[in-house]
């Protein structure tokens, strides 16, 4: 069986960016996180220890978020994906999402944003 825990909308004030001002002045990012596992046996007997702790994952992304700072979106994605993998045997396969508010490409937008997608195994 697989089941799906979904963190949605995680915010950061961070400083990643291509851009020295990013870097300098940081900005909003948010994350979203899929992690498609099987829960069946931890819902069954209502028991944490089944499972993954969403409160565990929110501060794992939370520390790498602010561990290092990076040029790319789409680099901060997949190290939280990987890392999120090795930390976490039960994950079958894993979608994240970094998105970047205020992205300074001379015109107007929500965000900026990048997927990745891994599966246990490749």
């Amino acid at each position: 069986m697989t089941n799906i825990i979904r963190i949605r909308n995680a915010s950061f004030y961070a400083y990643h960016g291509a851009m020295k001002e990013e870097q300098h002045i940081g900005g909003k990012f948010e994350a979203d996180v899929d992690i498609y596992t099987d829960f069946s046996e931890a819902a069954k007997k209502d028991d944490l220890k089944l499972t993954i702790d969403y409160h565990e994952v929110y501060k794992f992304i939370n520390q790498l978020v602010y561990e290092k700072k990076y040029f790319l979106i789409e680099s901060l994605a997949t190290m939280i994906a990987n890392e999120l993998m090795k930390k976490y045997p039960g994950i079958k396969k894993i979608a994240v999402r970094v998105r970047k508010h205020s992205v300074p490409v001379g015109g107007v937008l929500d965000y900026v944003e990048a997927e990745v997608v891994k599966e246990n195994g490749r």
